[in-house]
């Protein structure tokens, strides 16, 4: 028997009213999931429905296995292996698997990732004898992406989303398509679009799945895109028994393919649908409620929603007047350590932001005052691949002997230098007893005068390797005479970024991701204008010298029990989260909202408010929304005001908290549409995930190997080595023994290598 008797009145609605199409529009922190587990064990137990006959999509691997862990937890005799709990992709990729051969695939067809179809693309332009110069390959990409998101397949004929083929980038997609049929595969958008055609082309097919399955039910209903829409249509669409829950409020995603209009046209599609709003809050307090419910009411793309709830008043909310952003880092940390001192764990509070590039002076606060925190989410900041690739070129201008600074961005971006070009000169380092550069200077050397003292043929480079070679080390040579005649460091940096051509190697991608990557360099330039403000003289060594004494710091959590760690992350990151305590830093217009959404119009502005609202409702007691009067973007301080979002939250509901110089509230004048405007790369809209990429791993073959006749590992997890090219180290982890043995090193910068123990030049330290 089902408990119905812990449920409000519209959550025992939501269960028990299965038949037809339902809509459950379920506020933040409302419920949702309690009740969308509750609704499918009632159809289980108190419906006799198998488990087969039941279809639940979310879209998380997470999400799925949660939902079906706690459905076998209610019900002790269902198997959970048995429940059709899944995510979208995952239940098309089996579909495919059992109809391929309707579509001319075999059931053994590949799911291409991002960079098997960033292949085809660049095939693609090849073949035209275009340069990826002039055509990125994710312009197309994204192209193809967005047909998709629209359900668009080859031959399609639909009166919305339809591809246009005057378009130019038309031909690439038919192409595209034909290349992945010839290989037996298909993308990760194709797995929804080739079940549309599956259906479409098919019926048959459609009305055995139709059959299948009795209900059909999809959680987050509000991330779903046009193509997912028409799927769960086609599935529902002879029992048309299907329950959709999600928040128009929290779409969030529009950048990602989202469609609010898969809820707001719901009615239109199913015009009996029975619509049930969860409208209890049991998060957060009364205050926290009432404000985002006076925030998220301005927009216009809503279904309509009044959040209540019984929690109790709660503390008013905080506006914090920061006098600029160091200030606003500065006021984190020390509120976040009286907030600890006082009973609130760290574990319970969070910091969020607009985009991930504001997360760097937090993190120096944070460790000024060594409390521990986590980026969730992503990668801490100094840990990105962009900066530790800038911040390489730094160490080599100021450390020629930097041999692993040199070997990471020798060939970033790309000179023609590969692992086994890389191999060859650090083979030949070893034998000469010197430094990777020593010799990369040697060999240019020669190539420059012709005819040296030294010959180098033996190792074998191609003449465009060792053109290459030449420009580096001229580059090098420039910047480090920049450094030594005393050239400010951020003059030196930006150089760096330009003339080595990474600037614009990431320029050249249009994707999200490569976006925000542009944005944190863009704020590693602010790091070093703030480091020269504050330091007279400042030179790059002492830069390097600084952000590697702040981060190496280590805390030890075992000092305080149960400390736990304040959780940084964006505000799309935060969905779906709680905190007691909750941080919104940088609320200023052209921030947040971001520059691209003042000037993008009411729908970008109406999906910027939801965020706003979404970042609100994380909090459950108190809450914190911080500005700044000027933060440095781009290296200049840019002068915003507070973002139009606070002055949509009544007065009675907050208290104005001041910080040094900065002006009253009343002072401001919020002429936002009058506000200085960033350059084209500012913020676009910011995704959630940040992909982490590790360091290069490569294994160097420089010098015989040496048999071993022992089976014990020649240097165990922990051991302190030396390597001759690139210094000391501890071994991370070991692996096989004797001629097999594999080591992962960590060198004293925190940079990680792999390598053949036979071949390595290391020793014990």
């Amino acid at each position: 028997m089902v408990n119905l008797d812990s449920l409000n009145a519209v959550q025992k609605q939501a269960v028990i009213q299965t038949d037809g199409p339902v809509m459950i529009l379920a506020g933040a922190g409302s419920g949702k999931t309690k009740t969308l587990v509750t609704r499918i064990t009632y159809l289980l137990d108190e419906k006799n429905l198998s488990p087969h006959q039941l279809l639940a999509l979310t879209f998380s691997n997470k999400a799925a296995r949660e939902m079906r862990e706690r459905i076998a937890h209610e019900i002790a005799t269902i198997d959970i292996g048995a429940l059709q709990i899944t995510t979208f992709h995952a239940f098309c990729a089996r579909t495919l698997r059992s109809e391929a051969n309707f579509l001319g695939l075999s059931r053994n067809f590949t799911i291409y990732d991002e960079g098997e179809s960033k292949a085809i693309a660049k095939a693609l332009l090849e073949r035209r004898g275009i340069s990826t110069k002039e055509i990125n390959p994710y312009e197309i990409l994204s192209y193809i992406d967005s047909l998709k998101n629209n359900g668009y397949y080859p031959g399609r004929s639909m009166s919305e989303g339809a591809a246009d083929p005057s378009d130019e980038y038309f031909g690439y997609f038919e192409e595209y398509e034909s290349e992945l049929h010839r290989a037996n595969a298909v993308d990760f958008g194709g797995l929804i679009t080739a079940v549309i055609q599956l259906f479409e082309k098919f019926p048959d097919v459609l009305n055995r799945y139709q059959n299948r399955f009795h209900y059909v039910l999809v959680d987050e209903y509000q991330d779903t895109n046009r193509a997912q829409f028409e799927l769960i249509k086609m599935l529902c669409g002879k029992r048309r028994n299907i329950c959709v829950v999600g928040d128009e409020d929290q779409s969030i995603y529009s950048w990602r393919g989202a469609d609010i209009r898969n809820i707001l046209d719901f009615e239109k599609i199913f015009p009996d649908v029975s619509i049930l709003k969860l409208e209890q809050n049991y998060r957060s307090s009364k205050i926290i409620i009432e404000a985002a419910s006076c925030v998220i009411e301005k927009n216009t793309l809503r279904k309509g929603k009044h959040m209540w709830t019984e929690n109790p008043e709660g503390d008013v909310i905080e506006i914090v007047e920061c006098f600029n952003d160091r200030d606003e880092a500065e006021f984190i940390a020390q509120e976040t350590y009286k907030l600890f001192k006082s009973g609130v764990s760290y574990k319970e509070m969070a910091v969020f932001y607009r985009s991930n590039a504001q997360a760097r002076l937090i993190e120096d606060s944070l460790r000024k005052y060594k409390i521990n925190y986590r980026v969730i989410g992503g990668v801490k900041f100094y840990e990105r691949k962009e900066i530790k690739d800038m911040l390489s070129y730094m160490r080599l201008i100021i450390n020629a002997k930097d041999s692993l600074a040199l070997s990471r961005i020798i060939n970033v971006p790309a000179r023609g230098v590969g692992a086994t070009s890389l191999r060859k000169l650090e083979m030949e380092a070893v034998n000469a007893n010197t430094s990777l550069w020593e010799i990369i200077e040697r060999i240019v050397d020669n190539q420059r005068k012709s005819s040296g003292n030294e010959d180098y043929s033996h190792i074998k480079l191609s003449a465009k390797i060792k053109s290459s070679l030449s420009e580096f080390v001229t580059l090098i040579n420039e910047l480090r005479h920049l450094d030594q005649n005393q050239v400010k460091p951020s003059v030196i940096y930006e150089k760096v970024l330009h003339e080595s051509g990474y600037y614009a190697f990431l320029k050249a991608n249009k994707d999200y991701e490569t976006l925000a990557r542009l944005e944190n360099l863009d704020e590693l330039l602010n790091a070093l204008t703030q480091f020269e403000e504050s330091n007279p003289g400042a030179t790059l060594g002492g830069f390097l010298e600084t952000i590697t004494l702040d981060t190496s710091t280590e805390f030890d959590e075992d000092a305080i029990p149960n400390q736990g760690e304040v959780s940084l992350m964006t505000v799309h990151g935060a969905k779906g989260l709680e905190f007691t305590h909750a941080f919104v830093v940088g609320a200023e217009e052209n921030v947040f909202p971001s520059y691209r959404s003042v000037d993008g119009g009411e729908n970008a502005m109406e999906e910027e408010r939801r965020l706003f609202y979404v970042a609100m409702t994380r909090a459950m007691i108190k809450l914190y929304i911080c500005f700044a009067q000027g933060r440095m973007l781009f290296g200049q301080v840019k002068f915003n005001g507070p973002s139009r979002f606070i002055d949509e939250i009544p007065e009675k509901l907050f208290t104005w908290k001041k910080l040094n110089n900065a002006p009253r509230k009343e002072e401001y004048n919020p002429s936002w549409k009058q506000n200085s405007k960033y350059g084209d790369t500012f913020d676009p809209y910011d995704q959630s995930q940040e992909t982490k990429y590790d360091d290069q791993e490569v294994i160097f073959q420089v010098r015989e190997p040496v048999r071993q006749s022992f089976h014990e590992p020649k240097f165990p997890k922990g051991s302190k080595v030396v390597h001759s090219l690139y210094g000391a180290g501890k071994v991370e982890d070991s692996e096989g023994s004797g001629a097999d043995e594999k080591v992962m090193i960590r060198f004293s910068d925190g940079a990680r290598k792999k390598f053949m123990v036979k071949f390595a030049p290391l020793v014990m330290a």
